[in-house]
């Protein structure tokens, strides 16, 4: 894994003392799939990240200084880029200092594992998500709910939870958006009271012609089809929850397709 740091436009050996990423969760992350040097998504990625930083009340770094870094970094390489903005280095306490710089991180991973040809298998998440409207729909810094709600599972054919709010609704997977299609509709929760607006869960929305709408339990499990999307993984199939189990989907086959046509980086994992 390759690692960069950076405060403003410098690039720094680590770390800098202090920092409101480290100490508080105060910043943003963005997960990208990268292929031969160039992400496919890169304007929604950055626009996501413009309104978490609006969101959050902090500078980002110049994008023209990112995007060469960026360049720099994958040098023609696939993967998985990963790029954290935090607020930057400050002083104990929460009040955030009057004029920060930010401090941001790029690094380099490994592409992911192809999901199941099968699909996946899925499990329900005892963790909650709770209710924050303030932070809803950002991809902040602060994840220790799906970092409670990812170990209680080490069974290797589980792979992935879903986890509910608080009061019940049906959110999200702890690493990617959800969609089901019942009656005849594709349907995504909403994610203005907590969970993440994904990158892949807009272009998803786009393709499908989708709507949100709070989702309870019975009707996920009473869906014709289910799939899981990220902006790392594509599109993914689920053949599992629990005891419910549901045939490969012509409608998702052909969403993959779909996607594997727009963006190179998946045009590898559809038959």
């Amino acid at each position: 894994m390759s690692v960069r740091h950076f405060v403003g436009d410098t690039a720094v050996a680590n770390t800098p003392d202090h920092d409101r990423g480290l100490a508080y969760g105060d910043g943003l992350f963005e997960t990208m799939r990268a292929h031969e040097g160039d992400v496919h998504w890169w304007p929604a990625h950055w626009r996501r990240l413009e309104r978490g930083a609006r969101a959050l009340a902090f500078d980002l770094p110049d994008q023209a200084c990112v995007r060469r870094e960026v360049a720099s970094l994958l040098d023609d390489a696939n993967g998985v880029l990963k790029l954290v903005v935090t607020r930057g280095p400050g002083g104990r306490g929460y009040a955030p200092p009057a004029s920060p710089t930010p401090h941001w991180i790029l690094s380099l991973h490994d592409a992911p594992v192809v999901a199941p040809a099968g699909g996946l298998t899925l499990r329900w998440c005892d963790t909650r998500l709770a209710l924050q409207p303030a932070l809803a729909g950002l991809k902040h810094c602060n994840r220790l709910e799906q970092v409670l709600a990812r170990a209680e599972w080490r069974d290797p054919e589980t792979h992935e939870g879903l986890m509910r709010s608080t009061e019940g609704d049906v959110v999200s997977a702890t690493s990617a958006n959800l969609f089901v299609l019942y009656d005849d509709r594709w349907t995504t929760p909403r994610v203005d009271r907590c969970g993440i607006a994904g990158v892949c869960r807009e272009w998803a929305m786009g393709a499908l012609g989708a709507r949100e709408a709070r989702l309870a339990v019975t009707e996920v499990e009473a869906a014709d089809a289910v799939f899981l999307c990220n902006a790392a993984r594509g599109i993914l199939p689920v053949a599992r929850l629990g005891a419910r189990s549901w045939r490969p989907h012509p409608q998702v086959a052909q969403l993959r397709r779909r996607l594997a046509a727009e963006h190179p980086a998946f045009a590898t994992e559809v038959a």
